[in-house]
């Protein structure tokens, strides 16, 4: 933080806590001219309801200095003047550490026993499973829903279609190192934007999708750049990710506006990986989980 906003934090926030000190000063205190406390102010509704000048209650008053006070104190003992620290030192990722220590010396041994088992053998334990489940909804469930069911652009990870292949140890190394994919822009590859309606229409002609037949068999000969990656027949390549184009299965939607969204821009999608952040225990329970979805198809 800057020396400017660390003195700018300091100032509107000590001022706030002075400045509520001092309207409560001033509107408790008496004015020139005002009814005395108790007497009437000569308000009066309805003929007969009349208004009394009659103060907060002192308790009420000091309630409100003695919540001041509490509030100067937490900013004292809480890291919430700029840039100092408090004289609690605390932080949230201490206490994020510590929580996760506290986790690790009640949860460890367990997970520690879950990993010697292999994943297929594992993803039968209904115990370790229900445990994966929770793992899984806490970690993986904002991108791939927490079905396993995905979304556009997050794959679903309860079928048999995978990029990356289907072994435990392939799911085990997609959550600890995480995956890059991508796929550059073709467009001037394929001949510019009547390529890119051909090769488009070429490629929903393979999973039988609706197409122009006639730009169907133009982009089949332009499919060749296509074809390093995905294969002469579409079929994709595991190693690298390529997906499958044969199949009604797509990430980003199986539309000829998407395909021609892709072979024009691009696509690049990542995973994060998991393993400094789960550790390799809790990955090796969590894969064991995902490899219990697909087997259940």
């Amino acid at each position: 933080m800057s020396n400017f906003l660390h003195w700018f934090i300091i100032i509107i926030s000590v001022g706030s806590f002075l400045g509520c000190v001092w309207l409560i000063w001033w509107s408790s205190r008496p004015r020139p001219g005002e009814a005395s406390s108790g007497e009437e102010t000569g308000h009066t509704w309805d003929g007969d309801l009349a208004e009394y000048n009659n103060p907060l209650p002192r308790w009420w008053l000091w309630m409100f200095y003695l919540s001041i006070v509490i509030g100067l104190g937490y900013m004292v003992f809480y890291p919430a003047l700029g840039n100092f620290a408090g004289t609690s030192k605390w932080t949230q990722v201490k206490q994020y550490e510590e929580e996760m220590q506290r986790a690790d010396e009640k949860y460890g041994a367990l997970f520690k026993q879950y990993a010697q088992q292999p994943i297929p053998q594992l993803a039968g334990d209904t115990a370790a499973m229900k445990t994966g489940q929770r793992l899984f909804i806490n970690h993986c469930s904002t991108c791939h829903g927490s079905d396993a069911g995905g979304a556009t652009g997050f794959p679903s990870l309860k079928d048999r279609d995978w990029l990356y292949g289907s072994s435990p140890e392939t799911i085990k190394a997609s959550i600890l190192n995480g995956r890059n994919g991508v796929m550059p822009p073709f467009a001037a590859a394929v001949g510019g934007e009547q390529g890119v309606d051909e090769v488009a229409n070429y490629v929903m002609s393979l999973s039988g999708a609706p197409h122009d037949a006639g730009k169907a068999l133009a982009g089949k000969a332009k499919f060749a750049v296509c074809a390093g990656c995905h294969g002469p027949e579409g079929k994709g390549n595991q190693a690298i990710g390529a997906p499958n184009l044969t199949d009604d299965i797509w990430l980003y939607r199986g539309s000829i506006g998407a395909v021609k969204k892709a072979i024009n821009e691009g696509r690049n999608g990542v995973m994060p990986a998991q393993l400094e952040y789960l550790g390799e225990q809790k990955v090796h329970l969590l894969a064991a989980y995902i490899y219990s979805l697909s087997q259940a198809q």
